[in-house]
């Protein structure tokens, strides 16, 4: 990467919602940028594509975006701003065109990994939080499109690869249960399109799900709308959680479509509707797998008491980790319970699930390393209530920050 008049070169790592709306926030203040994506512009989107986002399109999306993309062509419609629609509907009707837009279309470079983060003659044990090492560049070792490995510079990081791409366990304490490493390829870890592509997989099955999250939830209502049409679909719910209701309600949800899941896959859980049979206190023992035609059997401990289910298929809807293998030379403070930055950590402790607009200010954002920033659903960590709003007002602190205008705010403009 080449400096342009002086200027600070900037690698973001990910080509998700907030990779791009970082990269191209850098373009408008004239930064020279490399955006590294491993896969395609909004993989992990595309991966769960099929289900309809909890938060209206006018929170998803920032004027800095809308203006680059009509730029490129005026008569282009949005969304409503008041409208829900799917992954898949956000990824062509935004995030697409965004990729192609004249700030960003050069600098995307796709199928493209970056494998390690370093700074140049430092180790990370030398001179914690010294200022001086930001003179001295980022080393980011790559794997281009033709597998090749190479070494690229830059003077600030910004990494907003996500979490989606790395799951979590089944197992008490948070490790893999016994025999889960062997059956993993056969789990589903992720939000399956049960009501579309997957549908016959799951159709007249047995299926286990494991999970207290939105993404449990949402998949034991799409499995419960497949039983109402056919019959002999089952739905075993485990989640560790004590409480009878597996989601507990946000009083005066300002998000009416968040508080509708909740509010089914409790009805869901305590009734019975849907063939759905619900666990709470549940903690998975152990998994078998020894042919996956012929399904799992899983063992677990429910208020203390045993239980087996042979059942045809399994979901594990338990959350996901972020990768922090990628800045391992590098001077992070992480939280001990999220892994995402210490202090961010600390600061959303007061905002968890609250207030869609809310977050902590920008100065929770700094790492000890300098010129290194984590931003996103990886900055929440194992917090799992990230929204894009967030990572929109992480990336408009963080150019304050970088330019030294606590003022600087690019989202003001309407178009």
């Amino acid at each position: 990467m080449a400096k342009t008049e002086g200027r600070e070169r900037i690698a973001v790592i990910g080509g998700g919602p907030i990779g791009l709306e970082a990269a191209l926030y850098a373009r408008s203040l004239g930064y020279p940028v490399t955006l590294f994506e491993r896969s395609q512009v909004g993989e992990y989107v595309r991966r769960w594509g099929h289900v309809r986002l909890f938060s209206p399109f006018g929170m998803n999306a920032t004027p800095l975006g809308r203006a680059a993309i009509r730029a490129e062509d005026s008569s282009r419609e949005f969304p409503a701003d008041a409208g829900y629609i799917t992954g898949k509907e956000h990824l062509a009707a935004y995030l697409e065109p965004l990729a192609k837009t004249e700030p960003l279309r050069k600098c995307i470079r796709k199928e493209t990994r970056v494998l390690f983060i370093g700074r140049k003659g430092f180790l990370k044990e030398d001179d914690p939080g010294d200022p001086n090492r930001a003179q001295q560049p980022f080393c980011l070792l790559i794997r281009d499109s033709n597998k090749r490995d190479l070494i690229e510079e830059a003077d600030i990081v910004l990494d907003c690869t996500g979490t989606y791409g790395q799951h979590r366990w089944l197992g008490d304490g948070g490790i893999p249960a016994a025999g889960e490493l062997a059956a993993e390829q056969h789990i589903a870890f992720g939000l399956e399109d049960i009501l579309g592509e997957r549908r016959s997989h799951y159709a007249g099955k047995t299926i286990l799900v494991v999970g207290g999250s939105y993404s449990a939830a949402t998949t034991v209502c799409n499995l419960a709308t497949v039983a109402e049409q056919q019959l002999d679909t089952w739905v075993i719910w485990l989640v560790r959680c004590a409480g009878t209701q597996p989601l507990p309600r946000i009083a005066n949800d300002p998000l009416r479509e968040r508080d509708r899941l909740a509010v089914r896959a409790n009805t869901l859980a305590t009734r019975g509707d849907g063939n759905v049979e619900f666990h709470n206190h549940a903690l998975v023992e152990a998994v078998e797998c020894p042919d996956p035609n012929k399904g799992f059997k899983v063992t677990a401990r429910c208020a203390g008491k045993p239980r087996t289910w042979e059942v045809d298929r399994l979901i594990a809807n338990v959350g996901y980790s972020p990768d922090i293998s990628l800045y391992r030379e590098l001077q992070v403070h992480e939280s001990f319970a999220t892994l995402g930055p210490f202090e961010l950590a600390a600061a959303l402790r007061k905002y968890q699930t609250v207030d869609p607009g809310s977050g902590p200010g920008g100065s929770a954002l700094r790492n000890p390393e300098p010129n290194f920033y984590i931003l996103g659903a990886k900055s929440y960590g194992r917090y799992s209530h990230f929204l894009l709003r967030n990572g929109f007002e992480q990336i408009r602190e963080v150019f304050a920050a970088i330019t030294g205008k606590p003022k600087l705010n690019l989202y003001t403009s309407r178009s």
